[in-house]
């Protein structure tokens, strides 16, 4: 039996890998382990992965072969790999491409390299009624209008699809990138990374790419990969952004980086309603209905142009009735811009199937130590109760228990003693129950941000906070994405949503723009010690984790 001490994976026949922290090699395997595996949890000695379909099917679509993964665990297995792994990696990447969509003069054409594969296709439940004519042992119609669902049940039944028919060109429009930055009156330009995320976006041409994800960590500049996109392919493209101060960062950023106009630009939202070349909106506008039994208002505008390109902007919020409208515009070229693939209610295999495969992604470490993104610290201070509110915890149901260790009132204590010790730096306090938000506000007199909070007093205080006339902001959940802080170097997290990891990983994405000097940047996360707070605390720091960074922590009363 083979023992290498020295090396750090332990490979188990279910499909687990537990990763040893403490030796030399670490790091190296963790980020090789990253490109086809999840992280499922991370005490402080040994991290457990699992490698599941989804994982290996991202792999591949982004260019991993079988060979590279059984080359890793072999590289670095601590003994034998079970001889099932190796054959079970093979099998289930190998799916990916056995399956592919291509354009045929009668619709679309689905194509298996093995007519008993195309039988079992063809006789599967969920997928017939997508299915046209069966057209010889290894080929059969499609219609059009299925293509996404087809994709869809495929992808749930284990078969993904490689969808190589095209896409429509959309209107074309000319445009190009400045050279110089209008804001700045400096030269500017793609960095490489970027550009290597837009070239592997765009693929060879019509059939192999056009679709999928493009992952990067906060601050590395996302908005600049989707104008490169754009740029790359001159067509009328629609934008959808998570709120209205997202959208109207997009737009500065468009005008000021590409010839294209204000005439050119338009915004769709709550205030105007605009269909322009470029077209901006938001997912909230594309999913209001006056209740649930009503149709969507503002669905229709996938129709409005004949878009060549669709950006969809922190793509892991994708909500769930804006599927129905992706599963409509297959035909249309789809960008989805993330910082993590990872969605709370586990519908990762349909951002896979309908906005695309993972087509590019970057650890976040290693454009931190290229300097394009800050280096964080990041610091988990566990709080203790007062007697009262230990009792009150004590007798409470679960979801009041998660409630109570949340909003602990000596977390204002520490946010006060924070606050001293960053007595020259921008911060951020960030959290999630307003009555905690508003109390703090009070507390400390610094100005607050939330739901109510109209979207003229939000642009005024964002703009005061980038002009230095404000040091401290309090931000709820609507600050949780696509705010561009630039000189915001601390956070401070009171409270956040259960165990979610994304939300753990947007929040210190808000201080990871680059700045100007050391470049350094504080993430502070307060839970009650002892408390459900503290077990979803080690959950929401998983894709952190994953990403390399380390909790330092400390203790207060």
């Amino acid at each position: 039996m083979r023992y290498t001490p020295e090396n750090p994976l332990i490979v188990q026949s279910d499909h687990t890998l537990l990763l040893e922290t403490m030796g030399p090699h670490f790091a190296s395997c963790r980020d090789v382990l990253n490109r086809f595996a999840e992280l499922v949890k991370s005490p402080d000695y040994v991290h457990t992965y699992k490698i599941t379909p989804l994982s290996l099917w991202n792999a591949a679509s982004a260019g991993m072969k079988v060979e590279d993964v059984v080359a890793a665990l072999e590289k670095w297995a601590k003994y034998d790999v079970p001889p099932n792994v190796p054959v079970s990696v093979r099998d289930t990447m190998g799916r990916y491409g056995r399956l592919k969509l291509f354009a045929d003069g009668r619709g679309l054409r689905l194509e298996s390299d093995d007519p008993v594969l195309m039988t079992e296709v063809c006789n599967l439940k969920p997928v017939m009624p997508f299915l046209g004519l069966r057209i010889g042992e290894r080929k059969v119609l499609v219609n059009p209008a299925h293509r996404g669902e087809l994709k869809q049940a495929l992808t749930h039944a284990g078969h993904p699809v490689e969808d190589l028919a095209g896409y429509k060109e959309g209107e074309a429009l000319d445009f190009r990138l400045r050279p110089l930055s209008i804001a700045t009156q400096g030269p500017w330009a793609l960095r490489d990374y970027q550009t290597e995320a837009v070239d592997s976006f765009h693929g060879d041409g019509m059939l192999h790419g056009g679709s999928g994800v493009v992952v990067l960590p906060c601050g590395a500049g996302k908005t600049m990969v989707g104008i490169g996109a754009m740029s790359r392919l001159n067509t009328r493209t629609l934008i959808l952004c998570t709120n209205v101060t997202a959208l109207r960062q997009w737009k500065q950023e468009i005008l000021d980086k590409t010839t294209l106009t204000e005439e050119e630009v338009g915004e769709y939202s709550g205030e105007m309603k605009q269909i322009k070349p470029v077209t901006l909106t938001t997912y909230q506008i594309l999913t209001f209905r006056k209740s649930k039994t009503d149709p969507f208002v503002h669905f229709g505008i996938f129709d409005k142009a004949n878009w060549g390109l669709i950006i969809y902007d922190e793509v892991h919020l994708l909500p769930a009735p804006v599927f129905r409208a992706v599963s409509e515009l297959q035909a249309r070229r789809r960008l989805g811009l993330t910082a993590t693939l990872v969605r709370e209610d586990g519908k990762e295999e349909d951002v896979f199937s309908l906005i695309g495969p993972k087509r590019f992604d970057m650890p976040w470490k290693d454009l931190e130590h290229q300097g394009w993104i800050a280096s964080a610290t990041c610091t988990e201070i566990r709080v203790g109760f007062s007697d009262d509110d230990r009792l009150r915890y004590a007798v409470a149901d679960d979801r009041e228990k998660f409630r109570i260790a949340s909003v602990n009132a000596r977390k204002s204590v520490v946010v006060e003693e924070l606050l001293a010790r960053h007595v020259n730096d921008k911060v951020l306090v960030l959290g999630m129950y307003i009555e905690q938000l508003e109390f703090l506000s009070r507390r400390i007199e610094a100005p607050i941000i939330e739901g109510k909070t109209s979207q003229k007093r939000r642009d005024e205080l964002y703009a005061q906070f980038r002009h230095g006339e404000i040091r401290v902001l309090v931000v709820s959940k609507v600050g949780n994405f696509s705010v561009d802080l630039p000189d915001a170097n601390v956070a401070i997290q009171i409270s956040g949503t259960w165990g979610s990891r994304q939300e753990e990983a947007q929040r210190l994405g808000r201080i990871l723009r680059p700045k100007p000097g050391d470049n350094k940047a504080s993430f502070y996360s307060l839970v009650t010690r002892d408390t459900v707070e503290q077990t979803f605390g080690e959950k929401r720091q998983l894709f952190l984790t994953e990403q390399g960074y380390a909790y330092r922590i400390e203790s207060r009363a």
